[in-house]
């Protein structure tokens, strides 16, 4: 069989095409998400240091709300307190916008563009896939392409679905041009049929999910970094700091800690159990291409330490003394495993797994 013959070459450079449209309308949609944090209001954003720098006055409350001289108190003062999981009860920040009209219109702009060059990007890969009637995760180049296109569209999902994820649009945008980057300089590979091993229906099964995860992954990595940020702020104004600058003014509009952390343990502990069907599913499949379910290949080990890492991770979430940022760490360093599975066994490491490099 002539593989050559087999390739589409109008429609690959189809799918080249509308990969670097969407590069380019991701640019617009990053300028758009820069002048929403930028250019929205500062005004709005105070309520949270207020709420977090409010002097209670708790010597003078009683049960009931009465004084110890019987006098009822009128105004509760406001309490900055934490719960059992070390979490304060703190509001929300505003948004990247602020609340701010001016600023809420660059957001919608920014999300309107983002989900523009979701559409170009992922016709990309669908042509690519065309081009050699194959799933589109053949080789690194197309796994990158394809697993950015899911990160935006688990994005725009939870944007649908009326979750207050706006906040996220910056970094992520950021990320798919830097992964977009990376895949257009370093990784591509030209459209071409895959080796005997890899003609399974489990490419669809097992590298799909894989992608998938990688996606949601990534999600609850961007929320525990942002956690910690917020966590620190919220901690040097619990002590009395005031910290000034554009920082400040990003972090106040950011969603509390305790809401960050929430949104990452909720998509990490939602998408652990089909991380480890994705496991399972590629010993099946290593089963019927190599003859055996496991034989400690580079990334099926650094697959288990993912999976350990995270398993680390909700376990740390369900024992008492490793609540808020003990267990954020750990969160990171499980996705940079996954990190590491994605690129470095890849590209660094020789195994079984190599054909599918660079």
């Amino acid at each position: 069989m002539n593989l050559a013959a087999a390739t589409n070459e109008s429609l690959a450079e189809m799918s080249n095409v509308l990969i670097y449209s969407s590069m380019a309308v991701y640019t617009l949609a990053f300028l758009a998400h820069i002048a929403e944090w930028v250019l929205g209001s500062r005004s709005k954003v105070g309520r949270t240091a207020a709420a977090l720098t409010a002097r209670p006055a708790a010597a003078q409350v009683r049960v009931g709300g009465q004084r110890a001289g019987g006098t009822a108190v009128l105004d509760k003062p406001t309490v900055v307190t934490r719960s059992a999981t070390g979490a304060r009860d703190v509001p929300d920040g505003p948004g990247a916008a602020g609340g701010d009209e001016k600023g809420d219109l660059y957001g919608r702009i920014a999300v309107s563009l983002t989900t523009l060059a979701f559409l170009v990007q992922a016709a990309g890969v669908v042509t690519r896939a065309l081009s050699v009637q194959r799933a589109p995760w053949g080789n690194m180049y197309e796994f990158s392409t394809t697993f950015s296109t899911v990160v935006v569209g688990a994005y725009l999902g939870f944007l649908v679905a009326k979750k207050n994820v706006r906040w996220m649009g910056l970094p992520l945008v950021t990320t798919v041009l830097l992964d977009l980057g990376i895949a257009t300089t370093w990784l591509y590979t030209e459209s071409d049929q895959l080796v005997p091993a890899l003609h399974s229906y489990w490419l669809w099964i097992h590298v799909s999910t894989a992608i998938f995860c990688g996606a949601v992954f990534y999600l609850g990595a961007v929320a525990t970094l942002l956690y910690l940020f917020r966590d620190s702020y919220e901690n040097k104004l619990a002590g009395g700091g005031t910290p000034n600058g554009f920082a400040r003014s990003v972090l106040e509009r950011l969603p509390a800690a305790a809401s960050l952390d929430k949104f990452a343990y909720r998509v990490n502990a939602a998408i652990f159990p089909l991380w480890t069907f994705t496991i399972i599913a590629g010993a099946i499949w290593a089963g019927d291409a190599w003859g055996r379910y496991w034989g400690w290949d580079a990334k099926e080990v650094w697959s288990f330490i993912t999976w350990v890492a995270y398993a680390a991770y909700l376990h740390a979430r369900a024992t008492a003394g490793w609540k808020g940022r003990k267990a954020a760490y750990v969160a990171l360093i499980a996705f940079a495993c996954w990190l590491f599975n994605y690129y470095g066994v890849n590209m660094f490491v020789n195994s079984l797994h190599s054909y599918a490099g660079v």
